[in-house]
């Protein structure tokens, strides 16, 4: 049952900027608790992320010091029961993507199920 208390695509948008932040992104530990185990990303680049790739990936390769990735034109809609579509634009130091996430409600709370990002130069 999903939890009635909190709007589901708040707490979409809420989870995926956290998962933006570089406190997060340099964290192992906080990533996990956001991703879904069954994680699967469609990285810009075209490859295939796992859920452990990822996690070690950015935890290995961030720092707290890093400047936070910029977001625009975030919207989300509820699709079904515990199932949320997040849709935005990244900018990563002037790499602009446009990003598309799915966030599905478990016994844990709200995790990301998948996630998308195309290069865009607009």
């Amino acid at each position: 049952m999903v939890d009635q208390r909190t709007d589901p695509v708040e707490a979409a948008v809420t989870g995926e900027l956290r998962l933006l932040d570089p406190t997060v992104r340099s964290s192992a530990n906080l990533m996990a608790e956001l991703l879904h185990p069954e994680f699967k990303e469609v990285g810009a680049s075209g490859r295939l992320w796992s859920r452990s790739e990822i996690i070690a990936s950015l935890a290995g390769s961030t720092r707290e010091s890093d400047e936070p990735i910029r977001v625009s034109d975030m919207t989300g809609l509820l699709l079904a029961p515990g199932v949320v579509h997040l849709t935005y634009v990244s900018d990563n130091g002037g790499r602009r993507a446009r990003r598309s996430s799915v966030w599905r409600w478990t016994d844990a709370g709200w995790r990301l199920y998948f996630h998308q990002g195309t290069l865009s130069s607009d």
